[in-house]
């Protein structure tokens, strides 16, 4: 019988005219049957830190840096727990008449399509849950089941059983990839005004044993990255 995967996705800089440089996509997948005992433990730390609310890149400060630090650990100690990063670099230069049927939401879904393609095989059966940010979540999430359907060639949902919406305070598994993965944004964005951010990215790195701004080996599963570079419509 397949083992049953859950994988929690994020975007972030996922806008058009965000004004950032890069753009985005992060995932964190994990058996099915460990997803309570890993809400659980993250819940425990949480408490044992009296660090109310979510987990979230946007409130890492010095007052909580030993939480955000054993957080780390503890991603990095779980076998059962995974992350992958598709980081996009100089949006400026994607040309999406050119490649993209003129459309910035194609390339979205092709980002995503390229984020999960490593994450999903054949083996296993799937439950895909991303973050809802705003009333398009529906439209995303039929959009993106219809693509990895087609590319899968799973039309009775054998594989994918399920992509949804949930949001953010409702899954501290989802929260653990809105961490990671603004540690990945925060070092591809060149920012250094943090210094809690930056000793949490220094732990990462130490733990990873690799750059946030890098591509990883395709066979790295633990803490993977890829980042791609437009060309624009010409090659230079």
């Amino acid at each position: 019988m397949p083992q049953e995967i859950n994988i929690y996705c994020d975007e972030s800089c996922h806008l058009e005219h965000d004004h950032q440089p890069v753009m985005l996509f992060g995932a964190v997948w994990c058996p099915k049957s460990e997803v309570i005992n890993i809400s659980s433990s993250i819940r425990d730390l949480k408490k044992k830190f009296n660090a109310r609310g979510e987990l979230k890149w946007i409130k890492v400060s010095p007052s909580r840096i030993k939480f955000y630090l054993e957080i780390i650990d503890y991603f990095f100690s779980n076998k059962s727990l995974n992350f992958r990063a598709l980081v996009v670099e100089d949006k400026s230069k994607l040309d999406h008449s050119y490649f993209n049927q003129g459309s910035h939401d194609s390339f979205f879904y092709k980002m995503y399509f390229q984020l999960l393609r490593n994450i999903i095989n054949d083996q296993q059966k799937y439950s895909i849950y991303l973050d809802m940010k705003d009333t398009r979540s529906q439209k995303k999430i039929d959009t993106l089941k219809g693509i990895l359907c087609r590319n899968f060639h799973d039309f009775d949902l054998d594989l994918i059983e399920r992509i949804q919406h949930v949001r953010s305070h409702e899954s501290e598994i989802l929260q653990i990839t809105d961490f990671l993965l603004g540690a990945v944004s925060y070092r591809n964005r060149k920012l250094a005004s943090n210094k809690a951010k930056l000793e949490v990215i220094k732990k990462i790195c130490e733990n990873a044993g690799t750059e946030l701004n890098k591509t990883t080996p395709p066979w790295e599963e633990k803490f993977n990255i890829f980042v791609f570079s437009p060309r624009g419509s010409t090659c230079e």
